[in-house]
């Protein structure tokens, strides 16, 4: 029986996370060792990454609602409050769509939800 060496799958393995490094500067994109370390650590930012991408979004939303709503002589807190009192489901992203797209209907959304609130 021949002899196996680890060889074909080492070198498979190693130019797999290589690829990975691609666009890394110096000794992070060309020695082995250095390139395990960063690719470990970009993966792990890019995981948080995408974690703190949703936590920006929801307050980006909750900024222009509250601005739409100040404009509309009214707050941000006592809007939603009184979206929940009316029953009214709209998430947060469609309402800041909604609040920079077509400030009536969302001048009719606050009317509706101070009416609610008081």
């Amino acid at each position: 029986m021949a002899r196996v060496t680890p060889a074909v799958a080492s070198r498979k393995r190693r130019k797999r996370i290589l690829e990975q490094a691609k666009g890394f500067r110096g000794a992070r994109s060309k020695q082995i060792r250095t390139v395990y370390d960063a690719v470990d650590k970009a993966m792990t930012h890019a995981y948080e990454g995408r974690k703190q991408k949703k936590r920006l979004y929801r307050r980006l939303w909750t900024v222009r609602i509250n601005a739409a709503c100040r404009a509309n002589g009214t707050n941000y807190s006592k809007f939603i409050n009184g979206l929940k009192v009316a029953g009214i489901e709209l998430n947060r992203k469609v309402l800041a769509d909604i609040a920079v797209k077509e400030p009536a209907e969302f001048k009719a959304l606050v009317e509706k939800a101070t009416a609610q609130a008081k």
